[in-house]
């Protein structure tokens, strides 16, 4: 029997792509540095669950956007040799940037007609301050973008909810808010450990995902967590 298009199941790759917002108000409270922290403190989780699931090899990759938007990780390296570099803060949000790269990368080619489903994790801290629908238009016009698991993490009650919940298009789904470093590293162990499990299965199994809100922040990670209050 042939393989099928894209080969063999335990060589089809997970793409998991975080989007950063890395603009000026990023830099207030330490907000950018506990988002470094937190995306180096779980790698090894990361390549944990990566190693215990045959199904998929996943890879990442990461867009920063604030002034614009730009590849800090362009290419798709997998997620035992991948190392994080600190990003920076400056600038505004223009969040539809960086759906606009994301949607190149999520178009039949450069992705395989047969693959397992990419992850998409947002994390912003604020408003976007550029055209984001006409870029999140592309992405959810290209195959991939369109059937990307989403996740969305808010930094601080500034960030914009309405924004988050029409990237996520799904009732079912909440945005992640957290409220200081501690509910931030959570939600950034949550984003790479349950969903890149999820994103091996069927595209038309049931939803797997737990919604943020209900998963992670019930647990005992409040106000009074060490590090400001955003």
């Amino acid at each position: 029997m042939s393989e099928l298009p894209g080969g063999a199941m335990a060589h089809r790759p997970v793409h998991f792509l975080w989007l950063l917002d890395c603009s000026s108000s990023m830099a207030m409270n330490g907000k950018i540095t506990s988002l470094n922290f937190a995306i180096r403190e779980c790698l090894p989780q990361m390549r944990r669950v990566a190693a215990s699931n045959p199904a998929a090899t996943l890879e990442v990759r990461v867009i920063t956007f604030s002034t614009g938007a730009q590849w800090h990780k362009a290419d798709a390296v997998p997620v035992d040799r991948f190392s994080w570099t600190d990003v920076t803060a400056q600038g505004v949000t223009d969040l539809g940037e960086a759906f606009l790269l994301a949607a190149e990368q999520l178009d039949t080619p450069p992705m395989p007609e047969r693959a397992l489903r990419p992850v998409l994790a947002l994390v912003s801290d604020g408003q976007p301050t550029d055209d984001w629908r006409s870029g999140l238009r592309e992405l959810d016009a290209t195959p991939w973008g369109k059937r990307a698991l989403r996740l969305a993490i808010a930094i601080g009650d500034d960030a914009d909810h309405d924004v988050l919940n029409e990237f996520l298009n799904n009732p079912e789904l909440k945005p992640y808010t957290a409220q200081n470093a501690h509910q931030l590293s959570a939600a950034i162990r949550w984003a790479s450990t349950v969903v890149v499990r999820s994103a091996s299965r069927p595209a038309n199994a049931a939803n797997p995902l737990v919604p943020p809100a209900s998963e992670p922040q019930d647990s005992e990670s409040g106000a009074d967590d060490d590090g400001d209050v955003w």
